[in-house]
């Protein structure tokens, strides 16, 4: 049994994106999608594949990114990050949505129905091994499992409005958890998963719930609420936090 890990790299980070400033039109020079962005003077995805490739029971590790990254972050990779590419370390054309880049992904691998395959986050770089050895043993019991946070602030149901939102219900915290990733699977469960869900054009948001509208339970075990997705310069400054007091211990 082999456990392969799918990185979808290939988005635009839209919420890092720089605020228009002067006159109309004028804007900061754009910066590099978010994946890319430097997190202690290394780019975030090479730290979160760093985090992969130190855990003895990965053997693959397939990046999903734009066309036109790809040469240059091979390069990259070649250059800085010895340590990631003495895993095998492959490189696939993404898609406009993360679902499509998984499926590139998926598609492109060679897997046993009963291997492990896992999804993370490209921009999740504190993600410890602890997390990703447990996810990985949950998923070859259940079938599928993710890392997840039980949600400790008060759960609203909302409803839109033109004006804003009004409040419909609050919803009991005892059964809700803040998913987060790797998210893993028997090769054989996400597939079909993913099938279903292309053949039908539904588009899910996370594969956990395309593996549960597959009808496939999904466990949940301990995630951590250092293991944050960076998706805006508030969670930057808090990754840059963690990381030096990581640093110090």
């Amino acid at each position: 049994m082999k456990v392969v890990v799918i990185i979808p790299a290939a988005g635009l980070g839209t919420r890092m994106a720089p605020v228009p400033v002067g006159g109309k039109g004028k804007q900061r020079k754009a910066p590099p999608s978010k994946q890319f962005t430097e997190l202690g003077g290394t780019p975030i995805l090479i730290h979160t594949l760093r985090k992969f490739a130190a855990v003895d029971a990965v053997s693959e590790i397939w990046i999903a990114l734009r066309e036109s990254e790809i040469a240059g972050f091979r390069a990259q990779l070649d250059r800085e990050a010895k340590n990631v590419i003495r895993k095998k370390v492959e490189l696939v054309v993404g898609g406009e949505h993360r679902q499509q880049s998984v499926e590139n992904a998926l598609q492109s691998i060679a897997a046993a129905a009963d291997d492990i395959v896992l999804v993370h986050d490209a921009v999740r770089p504190l993600v410890t091994r602890q997390i990703i050895q447990e996810v990985i043993e949950a998923a070859k019991k259940y079938g599928a499992a993710i890392a997840g946070l039980p949600a400790v602030d008060t759960v609203k149901q909302v409803e839109r409005t033109p004006e804003g939102a009004l409040i419909k219900a609050t919803i009991p915290r005892a059964g809700i958890v803040m998913a987060q990733t790797p998210q893993g699977f028997r090769y054989a469960v996400i597939k079909k998963a993913f099938d279903e869900a292309s053949a039908d054009g539904f588009l899910g948001t996370d594969e956990a719930s395309l593996v549960e509208r597959s009808g496939h339970d999904v466990a949940v075990v301990m995630g951590s609420p250092r293991n944050i997705k960076i998706t805006t310069p508030a969670d930057m400054e808090l990754a840059e936090f963690y990381l030096k007091s990581a640093d110090r211990h």
